[in-house]
């Protein structure tokens, strides 16, 4: 069946009632519907105040509950004093989603955060989903709904709009109208009290009229949400933001003012990164990214071709693609012809082609269009100077004419004012990017490109298990549990050593010693030389307290050493709980560099691991790179090479390259701890040693924390690890073996042939309608998924070397988190063969598993199969009040 989004009803209303609403002009009330007035609204629109008996022409009702008509959305315009017990007021008469307007909530203490949760609670207890409050409200434009309190209105346009500022809204706006940009929806969220940015985001996926999405950002509350969200978001449509609260400093004006924390920004970097998005820093940027989304500007790679008649602006563009990591084209024999054929002996070949201050129209033109030819080439960028021999104007129609039949996007420079601006103007017209300068233009180039370069990282979906030998997960366990058990958090190095070993990370053995002659014995066993470190659970850098000695080749030397060690140790730290001394084997290789590994807890988005150069080289989080787990063999080669230690890795000053595969291993096997310990708080492997010969980690601090019991195994990450320990065998009498598993965004292409092959009354059943091929929103939506949300079971077999998909189910946890809706289909030639009875089986396990109390799900009145089916399964049928063509199933999951 065809799904309407549980959201429909704020963002898609059919009916929308003003709580609030005056003929006082310049009130809250008053705007609001006005503003819904003017905008045309296409739905049925009603008015809330018992002072009065019409508002604007517009019949006023005495309270919410004398409407005559069940209300989609209400928009909220009182003070917050009121708010929760009208909110009741609009739980009895039925009303589905509610916009809160007003301020006075948390944001200004105690009273107004009793308020907030107040209305909040009502909101829930009556199953409305509730947006701010404190916002600025919705627009919709091919809807004529004007939900806001802006002067200023938007023009239909494809790009969704989402933020936290009200204030920004209404500065986009007012600047986008005169630009003639326009949106599908904007949607300021306020204080995010129920509504996130996650649940908008995911609207906007299926939203046929949102093509492009922008954010600004503060804070994100849900970490897992937003990042699923902003995933299946980005594999479908451009997603471009604005993140603020870089710094520390700014962090905390914003934790102050909204209560979101704003977290590492490194780590909300990677997020990004993980998440295939473009971030921008300033409003000029997103204004210029806006424009151009609007006006359809899509490379397809990010090798970037200058064309100007100017050596100087030219080079300056290269400059700055170069600080951007892009690359400019490498043109193909092919455009070098055809360049040699309409430039002068004087002109330029390379790139940024200098085709001369003398240049004119046509020189300019058959360049433009020699190098939009070309095979090398992502886009273009053409610039002008305004010399004698010029004629802007004339050369912005050629161009003008070229990007209308061109495959590629072009963006201009042309730069100077008076002799430019009616070029300028002509360019505008005509929706391509102009700008004054030519970095801004570039950094244009760059942002949209981004996008497409980041598919791949988008695309990864690692499972939380290597296949290579599997860790000892329960060992590890064990060694942290007991630690906890003793109320210590901070383990030895011996214990956060032996979790490494349970997880199969090379380490130096190590033991500890509680006397001189201890130290001796042990010294002898492991063979010399050795290190000596305290062993203490106070002390976080050894070195820097007199806790190390390095290379002692004799047991005279290891007994003097011992005593100085707790001598030196207790003069710098007298408060420190001293242990022992731990002595392991002097790690002894000549090509050998020092790395460090770490893991640490962002306060948004859980565990992050970073990596960088180690040692005692090791000073600040600068020279670090970030990623978020889980990790595969492609995440960690880009962490690698986006670390400043990256060049140090391959043959350097005589030493020859390191074992990349061995340092890759170890971080995957970190990656596996962070998936399968969540009592992991910190850890730190420093050094971690590593040659051409292999890795080793030679020291290693882990820190745990008990963690609340959780139906997800996965619940402290932000990225649900792809879950194979769901994958079942299935063997059919006939012999042939089936495979149920997850489905995982891989599978795209066999869901699309999957449902090719579909015959028309199954689709329709299933869709209805009978469509050839899934969309790519659609398909983005079915593949790309959150486990911890959704989940969506694949049967498989091997058909001529190749996977063939012959069924799949799914459920989608409901906004209540209690319940969730199912869906299923099989190929019609697996059906009455079992297969739908046993995908259902593994599905309703699985969520049954979860904690999920009840399965929903909504059938066509006249598929009668499917209805006896579900009944089989114990699914209880009812009628659709609202809808007599629909059947509604439940199936109670906690029996």
């Amino acid at each position: 069946m065809k799904e309407k989004h549980y959201l429909t009803p704020l963002l898609q209303p059919r009916s929308v009632g003003v709580i609030g609403a005056s003929e006082r002009e310049h009130s809250l009330g008053n705007v609001v519907i006005k503003n819904i007035l003017e905008g045309g609204f296409k739905g049925r629109l009603f008015a809330v105040n018992p002072k009065h008996e019409t508002v604007l022409g517009v019949q006023c009702h005495k309270s919410v509950e004398d409407v005559p008509h069940r209300l989609d959305l209400v928009v909220i315009a009182l003070k917050s004093e009121k708010v929760p017990a009208v909110m009741d007021a609009c739980g009895r008469a039925g009303v589905r989603a509610a916009i809160v307007l007003t301020a006075g909530f948390a944001e200004t203490g105690a009273r107004g955060a009793l308020l907030e949760r107040q209305t909040v609670d009502a909101a829930r207890r009556h199953k409305i989903r509730l947006l701010g409050p404190n916002c600025l409200g919705i627009m919709r434009p091919a809807l004529g709904l004007n939900a806001t309190f802006a002067h200023a209105s938007a023009i239909k346009g494809s790009i969704g709009l989402i933020s936290q500022s009200g204030a920004l809204c209404a500065a986009i706006l007012d600047w986008a109208k005169p630009n003639n940009v326009g949106f599908s929806t904007v949607v300021s969220l306020g204080s995010s009290s129920d509504i996130d940015f996650g649940e908008v985001l995911e609207f906007m996926i299926s939203d046929p009229q949102t093509e492009s999405i922008i954010l600004y950002i503060e804070g994100v509350r849900d970490a897992r949400r937003f990042m699923s969200a902003l995933r299946g978001a980005a594999r479908v449509k451009p997603v471009l933001l604005i993140k603020v609260g870089r710094h520390p400093e700014v962090s905390k004006a914003i934790l102050s003012h909204s209560g979101l924390a704003g977290g590492d920004d490194a780590v909300f970097d990677a997020a990004l990164r993980r998440a295939g998005v473009i971030r921008l820093y300033n409003l000029g940027q997103l204004f210029a990214a806006a424009n151009a989304l609007f006006t359809h500007f899509r490379p397809r790679g990010n090798r970037l071709a200058i064309v100007t008649n100017g050596g100087g602006p030219g080079v300056m563009a290269a400059d700055r693609a170069a600080d951007l990591g892009i690359p400019l084209s490498d043109f193909a024999e092919v455009t070098v012809e055809k360049l040699n054929a309409v430039l002068p002996a004087h002109a330029s070949r390379g790139n940024p082609v200098d085709i001369g201050g003398d240049a004119d129209v046509e020189r300019y033109q058959n360049t433009v269009k020699a190098v939009l030819e070309g095979p090398h080439v992502d886009g273009v960028l053409v610039m002008l100077c305004p010399q004698a021999m010029t004629d802007p104007s004339a050369v912005a129609d050629a161009v003008i004419e070229l990007e209308k039949t061109a495959d590629k996007p072009v963006v201009t420079c042309w730069m100077g004012e008076d002799l430019v601006l009616e070029a300028r103007r002509k360019f505008i017209d005509a929706g391509i990017p102009t700008f004054r300068t030519p970095e801004p233009a570039v950094e244009l180039f760059s942002h949209i490109s981004a996008y497409y370069r980041n598919q791949k990282l988008l695309m990864q979906t690692p499972s939380s298990l290597s296949h290579l030998n599997p860790p000892s997960v329960e060992s590890a366990r064990l060694v942290i549990e007991t630690a906890l058990a003793e109320r210590r958090k901070v383990l030895n190095e011996m214990e956060s050593k032996a979790c490494l070993a349970a997880f199969r990370i090379p380490i130096a053995q190590t033991v500890v010693a509680r006397s001189a002659t201890e130290a001796m014995v042990l010294a002898e066993e492991i063979g010399l030389p050795v290190v000596m470190k305290i062993d203490s659970p106070s002390i976080i850098h050894k070195a820097d307290s007199g806790g190390v000695r390095l290379n002692l080749g004799s047991l005279a030397a290891v007994r003097t050493a011992y005593q100085e060690i707790l001598e030196e140790v207790k003069r710098n730290k007298p408060d420190a709980a001293i242990n022992g001394v731990a002595i392991e084997p002097m790690i002894l290789k000549r090509h050998g560099r020092e790395l460090v590994v770490r893991v640490k807890r962002d306060p948004v988005f859980g565990p992050v691991i970073t990596f960088g150069e180690g040692g005692n080289r090791v000073v600040s989080n600068i020279d670090i790179a970030v990623a978020l787990p889980p990790l595969n063999r492609f995440l960690v080669r880009d962490l690698i090479q986006s670390s400043p230690v990256a060049g140090l890795l391959g043959d350097f000053r005589n030493m020859p390259a390191i074992n990349h595969e061995a340092l890759e291993f170890v971080l995957l096997r970190v990656s596996e701890m962070v998936c399968e310990l969540p009592w992991l708080n910190s850890l730190e492997i420093n050094p971690l040693i590593v040659d051409e010969e292999g890795a080793v980690a030679v020291d290693a601090r882990l820190i745990a924390d008990n963690v609340a019991p959780s139906a997800d195994r996965y619940d402290h990450m932000a990225i649900h690890p792809y879950p194979s320990h769901l994958t079942f065998k299935w063997t059919q009498p006939d012999g042939i073996d089936i495979t149920i598993r997850p489905i995982k965004p891989e599978d795209a292409e066999l869901e699309i042939e999957f449902v090719r092959k579909l015959s028309p009354e199954t689709k329709y059943y299933r869709f209805m309608n009978t469509m050839r091929e899934l969309p790519p929103a659609m398909v983005a939506r079915l593949t790309q998924i959150d486990y911890d949300r959704e989940m969506a079971f694949l049967a498989t077999m091997e058909e001529d070397g190749k996977e063939v998909e012959l069924g799949v189910c799914r459920y989608a946890v409901n906004p209540d988190g209690e319940s969730c809706e199912f869906a299923i289909v099989v190929a019609d030639d697996w059906q009455h063969r079992g297969l739908a009875r046993k995908l259902m089986g593994i599905l309703i396990e699985t969520a049954r598993n979860r904690g999920l109390a009840y399965m929903n799900g909504v059938f066509l009145a006249n598929n009668e199969r499917m209805l006896r089916f579900v009944q089989g399964l114990g699914f209880v049928l009812s009628n659709d009040p609202e809808d007599s063509t629909v059947k509604l199933g439940v199936l109670s999951l906690q029996d």
